[in-house]
């Protein structure tokens, strides 16, 4: 229905402008003589009034098109925001310092012990991985190396063991009095909370009663279980499927399932991946799924890129000799170029994979208290390894 006043200048056919401010002008002599009744007889000022009219629609037509190319504008940006988030996203600078491990490195910079705890530095953020088996290793073997550890909130627990879980409370309460966010996320796989039975039915589990003491002091658990991208580039692996037979765990434990006891083989065993563009970087603390699944895994996690880096405990030391030169040789398939070899691996076990995988004596080390991978540079093994 038309407005009685106005005869309405946009159609269907016309621009979108007009569509969105159709203004109208006076078009109709009996409202040109309302107009001049209104004015009192001038019409002059009713040609005033249509002129206004028009040039408020001429206005309304330059913001609409203005308010078009800006939504446009939005769209576009939309687009290329998802297009970025489909996109791998690498990291570009990194650097992994192991903090705690079976050797130390360097006299009067830190102690070794049997345990793991490495520090993640990537473009600006710091991880903790691990936190040894002492209460109080980490704390001092960061001090001795001279690292400030009350920037990192977040802390991955590769699994439940007590060699890699014992000095998480220590720390926590250390630093709450530097930072109250320091220490207040630890990242976990699916099923690490799970009972670990020995034959008496008594639980061997590393966390059971540090998760109530840790909760208490307002930190959380956030269990995962499957791969989770933290920062850029950076991925928790979760629960990392074995299709390989690997068995790189100590038997005498279970868990309890719905079919009974079966063997605890730590299916919550989880890595730290790193998406470089030269390629993946593995942080495992014992490897218990297995080195070459958890390689696997990565490589699907970043699309298939070679294998750039291993850093961490293998759980080897105890493997017979031609499961060491497989493994080294599969690595080798995957294009591994440097491994950084601590805690559990074993050092035999780390020159038969330095053999098997075609690597050398300054790509292929022991780790030490305070050795490092740093991306672009290499290992740094410490004076011991070296």
């Amino acid at each position: 229905m038309r407005n009685p006043l106005y005869e309405r200048t946009f159609v269907i056919s016309g621009t979108v402008p007009n569509l969105i401010f159709g203004i109208a002008v006076p078009t109709d002599p009996k409202i040109a003589k309302w107009k001049t009744t209104c004015f009192g007889g001038n019409m002059v000022k009713f040609q005033i009034r249509v002129a206004f009219w028009r040039a408020l629609q001429l206005a309304a037509n330059h913001l609409a098109i203005t308010l078009i190319g800006l939504v446009a504008l939005q769209f576009i940006s939309l687009e290329v925001s998802a297009e970025q988030t489909n996109a791998p996203q690498h990291v570009h600078t990194l650097k992994i310092t192991v903090l705690v491990t079976n050797l130390a490195g360097n006299p009067k910079e830190g102690e070794g012990e049997w345990g793991y705890s490495a520090l993640v530095e990537v473009d600006g953020h710091k991880i903790l991985y691990d936190t040894g088996a002492s209460a109080d290793m980490i704390v001092r073997n960061a001090a001795a190396l001279h690292i400030d550890l009350s920037g990192a909130e977040d802390v991955i627990l590769s699994h439940n063991h007590w060699d890699h879980v014992g000095g998480l409370m220590t720390l926590r309460r250390e630093l709450l009095k530097v930072n109250p966010r320091a220490i207040s996320r630890v990242h976990v796989g699916a099923g690490i909370f799970e009972p670990r039975l020995d034959e008496s039915g008594q639980d061997h589990n590393g966390l059971k009663t540090i998760r109530a003491e840790y909760l208490a002091t307002g930190g959380m658990f956030i269990v995962h279980d499957k791969p989770t991208q933290l920062y850029p580039g950076v991925w928790f692996t979760g629960p990392v499927p074995r299709p390989n037979i690997e068995k790189n765990w100590s038997p005498g434990l279970s868990l309890v399932t719905l079919q009974g006891r079966i063997e605890d083989n730590v299916p919550e065993d989880s890595a730290l991946v790193f998406d470089t563009t030269e390629g993946a970087v593995i942080l495992t603390g014992c490897g218990h799924a297995g080195i070459v699944n958890i390689a696997e895994y990565a490589r699907t996690i970043t699309h298939e890129k070679p294998l750039l880096a291993v850093v961490g405990g293998l759980h080897l030391f105890s493997a017979p000799e031609q499961s060491v030169t497989w493994t080294g040789a599969k690595l080798k398939t995957y294009g591994i170029k440097y491994l950084l070899a601590g805690h559990c691996t074993g050092i035999e076990a780390t020159f038969l994979l330095r053999d098997s995988g075609g690597m050398t004596r300054k790509s292929a080390v022991v780790s030490t208290v305070g050795s490092s991978f740093t991306l672009g540079s290499g290992i740094d093994p410490r004076m011991l390894a070296q």
